[in-house]
């Protein structure tokens, strides 16, 4: 064995052999090749604990030091089994479709007060601790056997060596997938609304469904996208959401769908897209799907995204076309004081927001029904910049008009996000 430096300290051969010696004499029984080869996994590299351990038994048998056999007393002899773990390890893997995985350990209450204790005889200063041995170890077999690579930071998935119950657990991590989706029906939520009488549970207002709305955006995904991955759940992530009277065209409104514990991680999505289509006709769609880390939820639903809205507004019939121009001129390009909407102040902090009003023009005018597009700031209501929520936004156009207007239809005809999307996987 080497005696390179560990930080500051060093061992030399003699020191090595001595609290070898000591493990030995001092400890509770046999102790395995790879248990005492351990205790000075930092001494030197190179070398596997087996092999470490392998030496230092030879060089205390040429000593007269009496080596014990039968079951290593430290890890009741794991590592002489450890096929049986990677086996186990195979199995549970085996219905799952993975690139990458790590290995970790629950360690049992008796080898964590074994490894202690050794540590209270030898120290622990040169010592690696078992469960990373036992994760690498394992880990390596994995590798050979099936040809994955284990990764550190971003496996698909995570083998767990329970040592309490003696099974193999699995912690599958998500798929992330970007896309945008086009709304084609009003009066669909983006999410499931569970009803505000039973909270879920089901009565009569909701029919006994548990829900305030038939179906959602996410279900409508999720029904479409969850069997062809094998997972147990699916959550939409969106960048902002459209009232629910409001539909969603042109580019379509960003968003990140999870997937949890898929089996499968590598479906086509292109198919993808078609299905949800051909599945809900008329209803949505999706495009621009697209695999990507973790990370992309965050960034997509904290990023700034300038919204252009179409918006049919009924208005007063005295309002002259002239009036109704001078009134769009005033508001395009002008800074909003929007106080929280009274629609949404039970669920909203009640505060002034300062919100700008890009660009805003008049489309068609006729018999007191007018359209007009607009493209304003991310989280600016354009309800009440039409109708001003009684003059808790201003400017507003009835506040302009000095007489009222109210949306009568309203649709979202561009998201412009303000974020890099690359593809790649978590």
């Amino acid at each position: 064995m080497g005696t390179e430096n560990v930080g500051e300290s060093e061992l030399d051969r003699a020191e090595i052999i001595e609290i070898a010696q000591k493990i030995v004499r001092e400890g509770l029984g046999p102790i395995c090749d790879n248990c005492i080869g351990r205790q000075f996994a930092k001494v030197s590299s190179g070398l596997s604990n087996k092999t470490r351990g392998e030496i230092l038994k030879d060089a205390l048998k040429k000593r007269d030091v009496e080596i014990e056999t039968g079951k290593c007393w430290l890890c009741n002899g794991l590592f002489e089994h450890l096929d049986v773990w990677v086996s186990k390890a195979l199995e549970t893997l085996n219905e799952y479709e993975y690139d990458t995985f790590l290995v970790g350990t629950k360690v049992s209450g008796l080898i964590l007060e074994n490894e202690e204790l050794m540590w209270e005889i030898a120290g622990a200063s040169f010592a690696e601790p078992l469960k990373a041995e036992l994760n690498r170890e394992v880990g390596k077999k994995i590798e050979q056997e099936t040809g994955k690579i284990a990764e550190f930071d971003r496996p698909d998935v995570v083998v767990l060596l329970n040592l309490w119950t003696g099974e193999v657990e699995l912690q599958v991590n998500s798929v992330f997938i970007y896309g945008r989706y086009r709304k084609f029906l009003r009066g669909i939520p983006q999410t499931k609304w569970f009803c505000r009488e039973c909270r879920g549970r089901g009565c009569e207002r909701c029919n006994f469904t548990g829900k305030m709305y038939a179906e959602s955006v996410e279900e409508l995904i999720k029904d479409s996208v969850l069997d062809e991955f094998r997972g147990e759940d699916m959550v939409l992530h969106g960048s902002g959401r459209e009232d629910i009277d409001a539909r969603m065209l042109g580019s379509g409104r960003p968003f990140v769908v999870e997937l949890k514990e898929p089996k499968l991680r590598n479906v086509d999505l292109q198919m993808l897209e078609a299905k949800v289509k051909e599945e809900n006709t008329g209803k949505l769609e999706v495009t621009d799907l697209k695999y990507v880390n973790r990370e992309m939820v965050a960034r997509v639903k904290n990023a700034k995204a300038a919204k252009t809205y179409r918006v049919e507004v009924q208005l007063n019939a005295d309002v002259k076309e002239a009036e109704l121009r001078d009134a769009v001129a005033a508001l395009d390009g002008a800074v909003i004081e929007q106080q929280t909407p009274t629609r949404v102040v039970h669920r909203r902090a009640d505060l002034v927001r300062k919100r700008r009003v890009n660009e805003m023009k008049l489309v068609h005018f006729a018999d007191g029904i007018c359209d007009i597009e607009t493209k304003c700031d991310g989280g600016l209501y354009i309800k009440e910049l039409i109708s001003g929520d009684s003059g808790r936004t201003k400017p507003s156009l009835s506040e302009l008009l000095g007489s009222e207007a109210e949306v009568k239809e309203l649709d979202v005809v561009d998201v412009d996000l303000d974020v890099r999307v690359e593809d790649g996987k978590s």
